[in-house]
């Protein structure tokens, strides 16, 4: 992707994030997260490209939302075409009471790139590019996180994993402290 392209997503998370940030400790979610949409539909707007939301989050809870389908971007017919998956504010709670760790997210790519896969909960992974090739789908957590650590030349307790806290991650997090990360 061209640098100053992803500068400007890079733009469109800050924008997301600064407006939720206002209603930080207020107690209002909805409030919060409807600002990070606003502010991100907004941002998304103003990129010379063709783009999609192919991945959001919303329908289930209807929450505020960058809905699959919407289009955004203010390219003509040469500008790119891109796909994004989207969350204006991942932690809407967190925001909501004041606490750390809320986060505005998005994942780009070249039109058709992502599976379709519209409200399903997947698990997902994020690693630095030295793991390209290293792993795969159907890998355990175990495996991967063994494979980060000879990667880097490291012991598996030096390796640190960075888990949201919600009910349904209890046994991942006692799986990954187990093994002394």
């Amino acid at each position: 992707m061209d640098r100053n392209l992803a500068l400007e997503f890079v733009r469109v998370t800050e924008a997301a994030a600064i407006l939720s940030a206002g209603w930080m400790g207020r107690g209002d979610r909805n409030a919060a997260d409807q600002a990070a949409v606003d502010a991100m539909r907004k941002a998304l707007d103003k990129i010379d490209v063709r783009g999609t939301v192919v991945i959001g989050e919303g329908e289930r809870d209807e929450a505020p939302m960058l809905y699959i389908g919407e289009k955004f971007g203010c390219g003509g017919p040469q500008s790119p075409a891109i796909d994004v998956a989207l969350d204006p504010l991942e932690g809407t709670n967190l925001c909501a009471l004041g606490h750390s760790n809320a986060l505005s997210v998005i994942a780009v790519a070249e039109e058709g790139k992502f599976l379709h896969a519209p409200d399903t909960y997947m698990d997902k992974i994020a690693v630095g590019p030295e793991m390209k090739g290293r792993i795969h789908y159907g890998m355990s957590t175990q495996e991967i996180i063994k494979e980060v650590a000879k990667a880097r030349s490291k012991s598996v307790s030096e390796v640190t994993v960075t888990i949201l806290e919600r009910d349904r991650h209890k046994d991942l997090i006692q799986s990954v402290r187990q093994m002394g990360c």
